[in-house]
């Protein structure tokens, strides 16, 4: 989300890890990141790489409360492990959090619902609009079988990107 390396994602994907490594598309080598702060409640991270500058482009972080159901949304990620991988479809939903991200404290009201392809893996990437702007941090599915079933959870962007001054300020959520 910056061009000095700052980086956002989901918290469950960096918790309780010694050790935390960013890899850039078509760059082989892993560059370790450090975590500058955690909101659990709102599974939302704030990490900080060193990596060589021409790697740092951040992408444009879009206006999650424009959003329009029936959109397009395009979901990054690696999921099961297959790097940088793109999927696309639309906003289902902006509705009331499932109960699916987070915890118990309510802090994340609304979510994305989508039908583009989350799966694991994809957990920390960025949904998208289709003018590429980041509109959401892909988090949550509902798999009953474990995979992919056409209902992915998002925490909108204009949420987390609240809370990254904070983390960048206090490393939690004051």
């Amino acid at each position: 989300v910056s061009k000095d390396g700052y980086i956002l994602t989901n918290t469950h994907v960096v918790e309780g890890a010694d050790r935390i490594t960013v890899k850039f598309h078509n760059d082989p080598k892993e560059y370790q990141a450090r975590l500058v702060g955690a909101a659990p409640p709102l599974d939302v991270a704030l990490l900080k790489v060193d990596a060589p500058k021409e790697r740092l482009v951040p992408l444009v972080l879009g206006d999650s409360d424009t959003i329009r159901v029936g959109q397009k949304a395009i979901a990054m990620g690696n999921p099961f492990g297959l790097e940088f991988t793109v999927t696309q479809g639309i906003v289902s939903a902006i509705r009331e959090n499932p109960g699916a991200i987070g915890d118990e404290s309510g802090l994340v009201p609304q979510v994305i619902q989508t039908d583009a392809a989350i799966n694991p893996g994809n957990s920390g990437g960025p949904l998208l609009n289709s003018r590429g702007e980041v509109i959401g941090i892909n988090t949550a599915i509902f798999a009953p079988a474990g995979q992919f079933a056409g209902v992915g959870f998002a925490v909108p962007i204009n949420m987390a990107r609240h809370v990254k001054d904070d983390l960048l300020l206090s490393g939690k959520v004051t």
